[in-house]
């Protein structure tokens, strides 16, 4: 379902508006992606230029699409950048999700992720294990720090890339937004990533579909399930990938311990949980780069966590795997 590049200019904020009684549903083209926002709406309240601001915001700290950006800047090698209170929640909950990782999920993986031609620099041509030996020496979240608001690097060649969590954080704070003008039933979804709390126009749990990971274009359902007060993010390497000529598999998902771009056995990860969205965007990253039993084993550490894998076994047929505690 992910990665979609993020955080491009914004195209078009809300191409449809609809109200049905206390429902508002916004959808749209924006960020370089889409989105559809459903809330209830009682007391008639226009939210809409309190979305759009939220959106020029998160661009400003941390698209790494918008080379004004602090990131970007960053990026560059300015250490002068002070950054702002979004740019540093993202870095502490990517810090945390790093170490509960042991580093799968990883953001200094963007100077690989701009090698093997998924990201907004340079792709480097005919990538080897020298080149990537090479890179990952820029790789590693226990490589930079912050403090006083302003980050430090050891490495001036590293890059940070926050679009594996970024989306789910734009979700939260949407959610956040709704929350703080007393809005408490609403579904927040941004390029396939979702934050839902109460319930819908039926007075019944918001649900949702996963898809199955189809490589040929086509989108067909795998399960539904209803989320109660949960926040949802799948990632998938089954709609962006390349081909090379000699016909291997590139994928988007850069194991950051390993600097290659090769898929695992894992097809989709779909998590669930009551934290916020920016979380399990980071869990689902992590486990497509850890694989099916990695993420497995992960998962069982985690009780807090509910996930439902789609994976190919030892005959390249696809299974499925359902925490314990997953409910459709």
């Amino acid at each position: 379902m992910k990665k979609i590049i993020l955080f491009l200019s914004i195209i078009a904020l809300f191409s449809c508006n609809q109200k049905q009684d206390n429902l508002v549903i916004l959808r749209g083209d924006a960020i370089g992606t889409t989105f559809t926002i459903r809330y209830l709406n009682p007391d008639n309240k226009n939210l809409d230029i309190k979305i759009e601001d939220i959106i020029k915001k998160v661009n400003k700290s941390i698209s790494t699409y918008v080379p004004t950006s602090d990131i970007s800047k960053i990026n560059k090698g300015d250490t002068s950048i002070v950054v702002d209170a979004y740019f540093k929640e993202v870095f502490l909950k990517s810090a945390r999700i790093y170490k509960e990782t042991k580093g799968e999920f990883d953001p200094t993986v963007g100077v690989l992720v701009n090698a093997w031609g998924f990201g907004p620099g340079k792709r480097i041509e005919n990538m080897d294990s020298t080149k990537v030996k090479e890179l990952l020496k820029y790789v590693g979240f226990d490589k930079v720090s912050l403090k006083n608001n302003k980050i430090s690097k050891q490495y001036p060649q590293t890059y940070f890339d926050f679009n594996a969590i970024a989306k789910g954080y734009l979700v939260d704070l949407v959610g956040r937004m709704f929350e703080n003008n007393k809005i408490p039933n609403y579904m927040v979804e941004i390029g396939g990533e979702i934050r839902a709390r109460g319930i819908n126009q039926l007075g019944t749990p918001w649900r949702i579909a996963i898809e199955n990971p189809n490589t040929d274009g086509t989108r067909s359902i795998n399960t539904n399930i209803k989320l109660l007060n949960e926040s949802i993010a799948t990632s998938g390497n089954y709609r962006k990938f390349r081909i090379a000529k000699n016909g291997k598999k590139y994928v988007h998902t850069i194991n950051p311990l390993t600097g290659f771009a090769t898929p695992s056995n894992l097809l989709s990860a779909s998590v669930i949980s009551k934290s916020d969205c920016a979380d399990v965007d980071g869990y689902a990253t992590a486990f497509m780069a850890m694989g099916f039993e990695k993420a497995k084993t992960f998962l069982k550490n985690h009780p807090e966590l509910k996930a439902f894998l789609i994976y190919a076994d030892d005959n390249n047929k696809m299974k499925t795997y359902k925490t314990p505690n997953f409910t459709e």
